[in-house]
């Protein structure tokens, strides 16, 4: 087993479909991989699949031990690159020291930890009884860590392979929750004299709303709303807000469609370019291809909103929290609660919100909820919570951790950094139905995930992997 080895393996999967809950092609190739080799495989009515090794001969009285990634991917692309996610393969590059996917999600979060599982399994290292399990849906509903069954894998000790900086131990996370918001409006004649204009907001960076949101990247539809808001004093018309996909994602990209008088186009079209300068100099670091443009376009078929609901409507999305709520009064760096404005769909009468908030702590998870759930009282919006997940209390006396940080120091000289993360992990789920599990999560540097762009750093999967082994090869 070798960094080449996981990596070509990875290149494999990222031919393979497996958006999140349409992840039976990847199922599919685990049970061939599985069966190819004569490994036991088996898979439950969800879909979750694990594959068990046994001990190689002298290794027989070793603890079992679980390795553990997730089938699915996140698919963004950019909006104007044409590619289907079910039919083609991933497009990447290899450049600089990384493997990057320049237009769409690369999905080494989390193909890089089946891939490295899979180059266990394929290895001819002496290794005790591995248990390598590989769950459904985690980017989305966590269903298949929900509805694993007790019993379904027999290890004590877990190594989840779904994390993204190399040399971080990670031994607790964030529980999380989903909200959805809508508002039910009416429609209203497009004024006689008006013209269709479209405002954009894009360029951003975007990233997962969990590892990302602390880097201040734009929110492309906070930026949208805020500059609608600054024009409520304008007789424009509200016609459609569009933006956002994935719950877990920072919004990239981002419109709406206006009419306004047609003697006023020129001034809405100078608003928009006087923010693109305001929006340009206060994200230049975090995101400095932002752009606010704007353009007229020809008339569209759907009735505007109106007025007193588009008022509501822009003040409402203005007001929705976005970002960082607290920070861990612990663990020094560490997010405890946040919030991610994560998607604003219009279709027919209705105006769609997704939200989603962070929290390592349960009661401010709730606080959040409820904080979303004021500004939807006070704005005439409906609210509905959604699925949620358990975070995962950190155990700094973990064996694993401590098996964990022994190897690395041995192979590299250095002690790993021991952390908590703001993102969620499966293991939480798993604690509901093995209480006593020992876990620990670590994986290679990665970048950008859950947004085009994403990157996998090829450097840390060297010493990844080096150190997986290591672990593998020598817990007892």
């Amino acid at each position: 087993m070798n960094a080449e080895s996981v990596l070509n393996i990875f290149k494999e999967i990222t031919a393979i479909p497996r958006e999140s809950g349409h992840e039976q092609a990847m199922t599919s190739y685990l049970q061939s991989f599985a069966a190819n080799r004569g490994l036991q495989c088996k898979a439950d009515k969800v879909g979750n699949v694990l594959i068990t090794k046994e001990a190689s001969k002298g290794k027989e009285n070793v603890p079992t031990l679980v390795l553990q990634a997730h089938q699915d991917m996140v698919c963004e692309k950019n909006a104007n690159f044409d590619f289907d996610f079910s039919k083609q393969p991933i497009p990447y590059v290899i450049e600089d020291g990384w493997m990057i996917a320049k237009e769409t999600t690369l999905g080494a979060d989390d193909g890089i930890g089946i891939a490295s599982c899979l180059a266990l399994l394929d290895s001819d290292l002496q290794l005790g009884k591995l248990e390598c399990l590989f769950t459904i849906s985690e980017e989305t509903t966590m269903v298949g860590a929900e509805k694993l069954e007790a019993g379904f894998f027999t290890g004590k000790t877990l190594i989840n392979l779904d994390s993204e900086d190399e040399g971080e131990m990670f031994v607790g996370c964030a529980g999380g929750k989903e909200s959805h918001v809508s508002y039910t409006f009416e429609h209203e004649p497009l004024r006689k004299g008006y013209k269709t204009i479209k405002i954009q907001i894009s360029g951003g960076i975007g990233g997962h709303s969990g590892d990302d949101i602390n880097k201040g990247r734009m929110n492309a539809l906070k930026q949208l709303v805020r500059f609608l808001y600054t024009e409520l004093q304008w007789d424009f018309q509200l016609i459609a807000i569009e933006g956002g996909n994935k719950h877990n994602a920072i919004c990239r990209e981002a419109y709406a469609i206006i009419a306004v008088p047609e003697d006023e186009v020129s001034e809405m079209l100078e608003d928009v370019k006087a923010f693109n300068a305001i929006i340009s100099s206060e994200f230049s670091t975090s995101d400095p291809d932002v752009k606010a443009s704007a353009a007229q376009i020809p008339d569209v078929k759907e009735e505007p909103i109106s007025e007193g609901d588009a008022a509501a409507i822009i003040a409402t999305l203005l007001s929705i929290p976005h970002g960082i709520e607290a920070m861990s009064m612990d663990i020094p760096g560490l997010v405890q609660t946040s919030t991610n404005m994560a998607a604003v769909h219009t279709k027919g009468n209705e105006l769609i919100v997704l939200c989603s908030h962070r929290s390592s702590v349960e009661s401010e998870l709730s606080a959040i909820a409820e904080k979303l759930e004021a500004v939807c009282f006070l704005g005439g919006f409906d609210i509905e919570h959604k699925w949620g997940y358990p975070g995962w209390k950190p155990n700094l006396n973990s064996p694993i951790l401590e098996v964990c940080v022994q190897s690395y120091r041995k192979l590299f000289g250095t002690d790993p950094k021991v952390k908590a993360i703001h993102a969620g992990l499966e293991c939480g789920m798993f604690l509901r139905k093995y209480p006593d599990l020992d876990m620990v999560s670590f994986g290679p540097t990665l970048r950008g995930v859950h947004a085009p762009g994403e990157k996998l750093d090829l450097e840390s999967l060297d010493k990844f992997v080096r150190h997986l082994e290591d672990v593998v090869v020598n817990f007892e």
